[in-house]
């Protein structure tokens, strides 16, 4: 009996965590669409997490910043990192010495950390160096769990469909820190609410 009352529990925790999931998707103003080389990734970005954060990507998003923008770091079974608008633009700066290292001309950001969420599959967070406060425009989206990112980078979005096209983008080289050679870009970003 136990049993049946753990199951009946899970099931409904499920579906409470994928309509909240799906509330945030539904949320034109906060959804990103990424159009990658296989199609397009929708994400759900989490102003109620990372107010901040969501604000100054939807700002690069709406100026036209991460289009073209390479993932010059992905790494197979973790994750795969873009967003450097400064040196990652693949059809205007590309410096391949230099992607990874720059951000935007907007502010680093205050970090937004987040103890109720976890890093798995799916979820987008914000690259930074060192410094917790660092965060600008790089994000990353995750291929497996990570626990050690737990309350250590901040959360802004979920993957809610196009997982399987990120699966696709192309692998750096592990023993490089997954930098990748003639790497893949995002091609076209935009948030849902902009027709």
């Amino acid at each position: 009996m136990q049993l049946k009352k753990l199951a009946s529990f899970l099931v409904v925790l499920v579906g409470l965590v994928t309509a909240s999931v799906s509330a945030f998707a539904a949320d034109a103003e906060n959804t990103m669409i990424i159009t990658l080389k296989d199609g397009d990734v929708t994400i759900a970005l989490r102003p109620d997490l990372a107010p901040k954060h969501v604000a100054q990507i939807k700002k690069l998003v709406r100026e036209g910043a991460y289009d073209n923008v390479a993932f010059h770091r992905v790494i197979d079974g973790f994750m795969a990192q873009t967003g450097d608008v400064k040196f990652g633009n693949m059809k205007k700066g590309f410096n391949s010495q230099a992607v990874g290292t720059g951000g935007s001309d907007l502010p680093d950001l205050p970090a937004e950390f987040s103890q109720s969420e976890h890093y798995k599959r799916g979820v987008v967070g914000m690259a930074r160096s060192q410094d917790p406060n660092s965060a600008n425009s790089q994000f990353f989206i995750m291929f497996a769990p990570a626990p050690p990112l737990d309350g250590q980078y901040t959360i802004v979005g979920n993957v809610v469909s196009g997982m399987e096209l990120v699966d696709n983008i192309k692998k750096g080289d592990e023993a490089d820190n997954g930098t990748v050679t003639d790497p893949d870009r995002m091609i076209k970003v935009r948030i849902a609410a902009d027709k």
